[in-house]
């Protein structure tokens, strides 16, 4: 069952036009207060104002029933989800079943409010029970089959105007929004209230728990919605978008689009990011967070015996670790309008997940902390306040506290330095050196002393150290630079007490290649640069030449290379984990053309596949060796091209 979303008394011959198309001429009231989809009958049932409730087929725009339902307005209509039963709620105080299968016969009357009964909602736990929600100040619980209430919450001190389950984890808890400006969470078997939502500055409207992300969203008449953590019940967010007084809230399942309906139109939000939270070590073990639990998977699991075919998804057994607290901060920083009419892109804090460089330790890091955990026992070794937490290539690390402080820690968790650098840090980065950056620049220190090393005047989205570190990958929205670290001479002008000013040392980086793609996710293997850009290519660059691996099919993200198998890993947003093919003896032998080493390169040439000929045939012709990839190149139409540009006609004519 979907959710039409919309604000109280919107014209519904409107809305259906921007959800089904110009097409839909339906005859229906102008006060329409609620309607929703039954999926499964391709109808849309409403109620309204002139007490008739109206079902049509939103495929051949049929009528499929209108009857007079009440005798009083219609607030709202709710949809069983298995059976073919529509409650109905009024303000004349009754709640009533109507069972389609029957031709919309009334087979039950639920009486019991005293007041105006503003909202009817299902449990998706038990759909044999629902709650109603009544300006008499109470919330009832009620069973199909019993026309009186199985008990009665009473707290709110004004009426109440909606009502919501909690759908995820164990929980029996439901929300409710009220006149009183409050939202409250009710433990439905103890019948107690669980917490109060302090904070609107007027009717609290609708309410919902989101049923992917551990937040609790509330609308008012205020005009603002909030947003608060469904744990902790503390408020994350308000959100104000100047369109009047809130009415309506939904979202979709499987999604974080979140849909606000108001007097002067509707608004889609999307929480976070769809990037899955996620992390593999050296050895093929990944562990990843489904909201608050952490789970752990291992790749060597999956048996030798087990072929599976590149894009294909590994079966791996999913084991539960443990929990985490922190989950996500909604910040309403960076809104973009990504769809018509109106789609804003909330992007968070992100909660992130990553293994030190040995694999002995991961850091959970999110809501302005971070927690790092052993990862085999997931137990607390360290904690502390972070925005942002980042591993050295050692195995140290360092947090940024705010733009202005950055605190760099041992190996034993305990803190080395402090820094407060003379810009606004909106980023860090890890790896080889310590990297701060703002919108404009990337500033490199070392690790020890926190000495800048080099200043590079470029707008950073991401940074990817190859192991070796030598080699660098600066990405930017739309380009990706290679750089080479020239360690060395770093070292001899620092300990040669050479003077570093504004912009570092002159020659610490060098500029080997500037390639015109976004990178999504990216890592080094040996000195090949592996990466998914925004077409969902899986691209490999070897000395500046790309090289397109596999076309995705959705959305992935990289998750690591194991070299004694060869295959690169990515995961998608439900968690499913692919490995394509790349041959490690291909990028090595790529490399060691790229360093000259021709000699140790056709030793390894003989490891690599007689059908990855002709790629490595088209990189040696990239790098103007016309000889040698005539050589090597075994397609007759690819070596007679090969010929012709040499001048070799006697093999053109062969």
């Amino acid at each position: 069952m979907g959710v039409l979303l919309q604000p109280l008394r919107l014209d519904i011959k409107d809305f259906v036009k921007s959800v089904l198309g110009e097409r839909l001429h339906l005859e229906l009231p102008d006060a329409v207060r609620s309607a929703k989809f039954i999926s499964r009958k391709q109808w849309v049932v409403a109620g309204a104002d002139d007490m008739f409730i109206r079902v049509y087929n939103y495929n051949t725009m049929d009528k499929v029933k209108v009857f007079e339902a009440h005798t009083d307005y219609i607030r709202c209509v709710a949809v069983h989800p298995t059976q073919p039963f529509v409650l109905s709620s009024s303000d004349d105080m009754l709640i009533k079943l109507w069972d389609w299968d029957k031709g919309w016969v009334c087979t039950q009357i639920f009486e019991g409010h005293s007041h105006y009964v503003m909202q009817v909602t299902f449990n998706p736990k038990d759909t044999n029970t629902f709650a109603s929600a009544s300006l008499d100040r109470t919330i009832k619980i009620w069973s199909l089959g019993s026309p009186d209430p199985n008990f009665t919450l009473d707290g709110h001190s004004k009426g109440v105007n909606c009502v919501d389950y909690f759908t995820g984890g164990d929980r029996p808890y439901l929300i409710t929004g009220s006149d009183d400006q409050t939202a409250k969470v009710w433990d439905y078997q103890t019948k107690s209230c669980v917490q109060t939502l302090e904070g609107h500055a007027h009717n609290v409207s609708a309410v919902c728990f989101h049923p992917e992300l551990p937040i609790i969203i509330t609308g008012s008449e205020d005009g603002t919605v909030r947003m608060w953590h469904s744990t902790t019940y503390r408020l994350e967010n308000t959100l104000n978008y100047g369109l009047e007084r809130v009415w309506a809230l939904g979202y979709m399942k499987g999604s974080r689009r979140v849909v606000i309906g108001y007097d002067e139109g509707t608004i889609m939000i999307k929480i976070g990011r769809e990037v899955p939270v996620a992390s593999m070590d050296s050895s093929g073990k990944i562990i990843w967070a489904k909201h608050n639990e952490i789970q752990t998977v291992n790749i060597k699991s999956v048996g030798a015996d087990n072929e599976i075919a590149d894009g294909d998804r590994l079966p791996l057994a999913v084991k539960e670790l443990g929990s985490c607290d922190l989950y996500p901060q909604v910040g309403s920083n960076n809104l973009d309008m990504v769809l018509h009419p109106i789609v804003i892109v909330i992007h968070p804090v992100v909660l992130t997940l990553r293994h030190n460089p040995n694999g002995r330790f991961v850091v959970v890091c999110g809501d302005g902390e971070y927690i790092i955990y052993t990862a085999l026992a997931w137990r607390n070794r360290s904690f502390g306040s972070a925005l942002e937490f980042v591993w050295s290539t050692d195995g140290e690390y360092a947090v940024r506290e705010s733009t202005s402080r950055i605190k760099i820690y041992s190996k034993n968790f305990q803190e080395k330095k402090s820094i407060r650098p003379s810009f606004s840090a909106e980023r860090i980065f890890g790896g080889v050196l310590l990297a701060m950056c703002t919108n404009d620049f990337i500033c490199f220190y070392d690790w020890a002393e926190c000495r800048l090393i080099r200043r590079i005047d470029v707008n950073v989205k991401n940074l990817y150290w190859a192991d070796s570190g030598d080699l660098v990958t600066i990405a930017s929205d739309t380009s990706f630079y290679i750089l080479k670290y020239n360690r060395d001479v770093v070292s001899s002008h620092l300990d040669g007490g050479g003077s570093v000013g504004e912009e570092g040392v002159e020659d610490a980086f060098e500029l080997l290649h500037e390639i015109n793609e976004r990178v999504r996710t990216g890592l080094w293997v040996g000195d090949c640069f592996i990466y998914n850009n925004s077409s969902w290519r899986l691209n490999y660059c070897v000395g500046g030449e790309v090289t397109t691996l596999f076309h995705l099919d959705r959305p992935m993200y990289l998750l690591g290379y194991l070299a004694n198998q060869s295959r690169v890993y990515l995961i998608d947003k439900q968690f499913n984990v692919v490995g394509y093919t790349l041959l490690l003896s291909l990028i090595e032998y790529k490399t060691l053309v790229m360093r000259g080493d021709f000699d140790r390169a056709n030793d390894v040439l003989s490891s690599i596949p007689k059908e990855q000929y002709d790629s490595v045939a088209r990189f040696l012709e990239s790098r103007g060796m016309l000889e040698e990839a005539l050589e090597i190149a075994t397609d007759t139409n690819y070596r007679f091209d090969l010929a012709v540009q040499l001048g070799r006609l006697e093999i053109a004519k062969a």
